[in-house]
């Protein structure tokens, strides 16, 4: 070592102690007021402090519970969010509406009609609204009214493509076919949803 690599050394070491001596003295001056310091905050504070509004996912910040469907033919829905978990239950029905009821990362926590479900990832999900028709031999209506002309029938069960609703009735369409239907003869939206 060089003798100005060592007097500088010594300069920075001096910086140093004043710098340190000056905190220490600030710390236990007995004149500071306690008050300004920061406190410690839990882990389960800070869980509590989340403003986030619990009525949207916290990925994608849109509404729960909300529908979706099913992308593909088939989609495992597991116990737990990750692939490590096993797999519950087998969607096998495309285009079949889903509940979104939970987020966590890629994946979404669905429900079917009875209830049944897991955690799907994200990918296997579709923004297109769907509704699974729940009684037998259901009317298609020419307009939303009881006395409006029937334009076809669909099975229970079927799976229809969702339009517009408003407060007490549906449009849907299926097998080329679309019409009206009282918004309580579906499953696959809200009671008060409306849509344009």
């Amino acid at each position: 070592m060089t003798y100005r690599q060592a007097l500088l050394g010594a300069a920075a070491l001096a910086i140093w102690s004043c710098v340190a001596g000056a905190s220490l003295a600030q710390a236990t001056d007995p004149g500071e007021n306690i008050e300004n310091e920061m406190p410690e905050v839990s882990a389960d504070a800070e869980i509590q402090r989340d403003t986030r509004d619990p009525s949207r996912g916290p990925v994608t910040n849109l509404p729960l519970p909300r529908y979706v469907s099913l992308k593909g033919g088939e989609g495992n829905a597991r116990r737990g969010p990750s692939l490590s978990h096993r797999v519950d239950w087998v969607f096998r029905h495309a285009g079949m509406p889903l509940r979104v009821v939970a987020e966590f990362g890629h994946w979404r926590r669905v429900e079917d009609q009875d209830g049944a479900g897991g955690w799907v990832h994200y990918a296997l999900l579709s923004g297109v609204r769907t509704a699974i028709v729940q009684q037998d031999m259901l009317e298609l209506l020419s307009k939303p009214e009881e006395n409006a002309n029937v334009v076809a029938r669909a099975e229970a069960g079927a799976i229809v493509r969702l339009h517009e609703c408003t407060k007490d009735w549906c449009r849907v369409s299926g097998g080329g076919e679309k019409g009206w239907v009282p918004k309580t003869t579906i499953w696959g939206v809200d009671p008060d949803e409306t849509r344009d």
